[in-house]
């Protein structure tokens, strides 16, 4: 492993604390647009904390699952199995990362479509396509990493720890 980038699971631990730390700026926003008494930022703040409650609790299952797997399979185990938990993450990031653009397509829908002098679904709209935004921006700057980083460990390119 190249030491100039962590092992994949202290990255996993990195992601995830990003992730809690979006969703809570997420919600001191959202929280923030309510002082706005409209219905256009209503719809926006709405967004911004049911988006974070889903990160946030995605964040906390995800970190919560990767440190029992790093336990159950302590040490040496932990290191065999890195390339196949990097090949997992960066395949999960990048599916997100394509499910960020229909969210944002969505989003856009909702503004457009639904609008019709309906503040509340206007702001919903750009909530949802702002929440895709972050998501996107995210997930493949996250996926970038782990392509970048551990892609010989993924191909097997990179010499055994141990040995």
């Amino acid at each position: 492993m190249n030491e100039s980038h962590p092992d994949i699971w202290t990255f996993q631990e990195k992601l995830t604390r990003r992730l809690s730390l979006g969703a809570g700026i997420s919600i001191l926003l959202g929280l923030g647009m309510f002082l706005f008494q409209t219905s256009f930022w209503n719809g926006v703040a709405f967004q911004f904390l049911g988006w974070a409650l889903v990160d946030l609790l995605i964040a906390l299952a995800g970190g919560n699952a990767a440190r029992k797997r790093k336990s159950r399979l302590g040490p040496e185990g932990a290191a065999v199995a890195a390339p196949g938990e990097a090949r997992s993450l960066g395949r999960i990031l990048w599916i997100n990362t394509a499910l960020d653009v229909v969210y944002m397509l969505a989003g856009l829908a909702v503004a457009v479509f639904l609008n019709e002098n309906h503040p509340l679904w206007l702001g919903t709209g750009i909530g949802i396509l702002c929440q895709g935004a972050f998501l996107f921006f995210f997930d493949w700057f996250h996926a970038v990493q782990v392509r970048k980083f551990y892609s010989a460990q993924i191909n097997g390119e990179e010499q055994d720890p141990a040995g």
